[in-house]
């Protein structure tokens, strides 16, 4: 048999009850979020509270909790009147707490208090950390710097269709006479999957981010805890760096969201998102006509303008025409009284260099060059030029100024 010393399962469990009981006798005050809470038909709340690392939100520490019956009415009423907010999944608390241990159901947190302060405060924190961490990436301006189109009709719409608000968000459209185009992006608006569908709705309008003008992201409203994913970091950073603007109305009268912070357009409730795009398009409407009144009346003043114009330059023409019709019949008639002389002139020097080139043809003729003693050789007709064409020849005619020579070989 073993020497070894042995103790039983429940005497190890009392003893780790004893040492827990002697350590903690006292409450102590613990941070951490619910990760579950349900109470039960008898009015006990039953709470699963949790610790997650700061960089990775990996759980590192849970642990059971009660608030009983006795207490739960109080604490929970407390709570929502301070923070505006019902306990719930999700929120950090700070909470008073007697630590227990049972032989069967092991360890567990007995709930006295809740401090509402510690967790308006984390929220305030979580809310701080999201807005220094989008400024620090440098996504804080990125979708406010996305240009708004002139007229934004096209609408992708993340909401939920049983939402109060998408439906105010219709209605309100509707009551206008423009003819705005939703399209409807199912997602859950608030809860622990609240931030998770939200990006996966806003992952299918950048499919399809051609075919719309702007995204409207609307809900209606809501406690804190229930807007707290748009205080969310990656929520935040997909709105921010949104390749179409973002416009928000996500129901609360108070602090704006990250959310609202990052979008290019925020508004306080689905209404007036609704109101504001209507009264744009009214702005706009008003500016069409201002501007068709202003091209109408400046074409009517460029055409008076351009008949007075045409008038004068008509006028003109005409005063223009007659003097130059003037002119040049004066100089007509001034030509007209001259052509007779210069007629004679021009025929006179006609007539002068006809009689010179008359002397001149006559001094060039062969009658006048034999007249000056030359003599013109020919044989059988040909004249001759050269002595050798003279020695050659069986006939020589000789033609003088008066007469004929015949010679032959």
């Amino acid at each position: 048999m073993s020497s070894r010393k042995t103790i039983t399962l429940s005497q190890l469990q009392r003893q780790v009850k004893q040492t827990l009981t002697e350590q903690f006798a006292l409450p102590v005050w613990v941070s951490a979020e619910i990760s579950e809470l349900k109470v039960n038909y008898a009015g006990h709340c039953y709470l699963e509270l949790i610790e997650k690392g700061e960089e990775d939100a990996v759980p590192k520490a849970q642990a059971r909790a009660t608030i009983w019956r006795n207490r739960y009415p109080h604490v929970s009423s407390y709570f929502e009147a301070e923070t505006g907010q019902p306990l719930t999944a999700g929120i950090r608390i700070l909470a008073q707490v007697l630590v227990s241990y049972h032989e069967l159901y092991g360890f567990s947190l007995q709930i006295n208090d809740i401090d509402p302060a510690f967790t308006l405060g984390e929220m305030e924190r979580q809310k701080n950390a999201t807005i220094r961490r989008l400024q620090e990436e440098g996504v804080w301006e990125m979708n406010r710097q996305v240009e708004l189109p002139a007229v934004v009709q096209r609408l992708a719409v993340v909401s939920s269709a049983k939402a109060a608000g998408f439906q105010d968000f219709i209605n309100e459209l509707k009551k206008s006479r423009y003819a705005f185009h939703t399209t409807l992006f199912e997602a859950v608006m608030q809860g622990l999957s609240a931030e998770e569908s939200i990006i996966d709705a806003l992952g299918r309008v950048a499919d399809r981010m051609e075919q719309f003008d702007a995204v409207v992201i609307v809900r209606g409203g809501g406690s804190q805890s229930d807007l707290s994913c748009f205080n969310a970091y990656r929520l935040s950073t997909h709105v921010a760096q949104f390749p179409l603007p973002v416009l928000t109305g996500i129901g609360h009268d108070k602090d704006q969201s990250v959310v609202d912070m990052v979008a290019a357009s925020p508004h306080k409730t689905p209404t007036a998102v609704a109101a504001w795009l209507v009264e744009r398009m009214a702005d706009l409407e008003g500016w069409l006509e201002g501007a068709a009144t202003q091209l109408h009346e400046t074409t009517l003043r460029h055409l008076r303008e351009a008949a007075l114009s045409l008038e004068r330059m008509s006028s003109e023409l005409h005063r223009t025409t007659k003097e130059t019709l003037l002119t040049e019949q004066l100089k007509l008639n001034h030509h007209a009284s001259q052509l007779p002389e210069r007629v004679g002139d021009y025929l006179a020097r006609q007539r002068m260099r006809l009689e010179q080139a008359e002397k001149l043809t006559e001094s060039r003729s062969p009658r006048h060059i034999l007249q000056l003693g030359f003599a013109i050789v020919r044989s059988e007709g040909r004249v001759l030029k050269t002595t050798s064409e003279v020695a050659e020849a069986r006939s020589i005619e000789i033609e003088l100024n008066d007469g004929t020579i015949n010679l032959k070989h």
